[in-house]
């Protein structure tokens, strides 16, 4: 990632003041197979903490290792109790029928293109551009993502380049040209900018 980081200082000079107040670059990175998206949806609009508790009680329900079949003979009454919602139960649900059926295939979705994956991922009910997004950066490992709808990503855009209102996806992608091809670099640096702020 060196090669990212020197890319990143020479053509933003305010990225390259977050660089050099953050440090090194220490993504951590999740396996591209189906219970790292189940553990997204589980996390969506839920703190670290409480959604945690939930997916371990589901890994629990569906026997110490999540797929598709030992999701699918839990009832929906079970998921419930378990913590889920049951917007969240159906689309886990929804995940592990395509995941059975092949719609979704974890063995071959690294073959796919950027946009693919996030075509692919979106047929399920529930999961959204930014849980692909997630998926590509986190699990994929892809350098280039661009999150323009996480919150976190645009809440340190406004705080680092002085904006009146929180960017809009037009105006990040216009501020995203300079990290090209490293723009999930770029999104990783931007989050910890905000956690290190909050440190001061």
């Amino acid at each position: 990632m060196r090669k990212a980081i020197i890319h990143l200082k020479k053509t933003d000079p305010v990225l390259r003041r977050i660089i050099e107040r953050v440090g090194p670059y220490r993504i951590g990175f999740r396996e591209p197979t189906f219970d790292t998206l189940v553990r997204s949806i589980v996390y969506q609009q839920l703190s670290g903490k409480v959604a945690n508790v939930i997916f371990n009680r589901l890994l629990e329900a569906a026997g110490s290792e999540l797929t598709p079949e030992g999701v699918l003979k839990l009832k929906p009454a079970k998921l419930r109790a378990i913590g889920l919602s049951r917007q969240k139960s159906s689309y886990i649900l929804d995940l592990a029928r395509h995941t059975q059926k092949g719609s979704v295939s974890f063995e071959t979705i690294h073959q796919l293109s950027d946009e693919e994956v996030v075509e692919h991922l979106t047929a399920v009910k529930g999961i959204g551009v930014w849980t692909a997004h997630m998926f590509l950066i986190f699990a994929l490992r892809r350098t280039d993502i661009l999150p323009t709808g996480d919150l976190g990503v645009r809440v340190a855009i406004r705080k680092a380049y002085e904006l009146a209102e929180l960017p809009k996806p037009a105006e990040i992608e216009a501020i995203a040209q300079a990290w090209r091809p490293y723009c999930s670099v770029a999104a990783w640096y931007l989050w910890r900018s905000l956690e290190n702020q909050a440190a001061l």
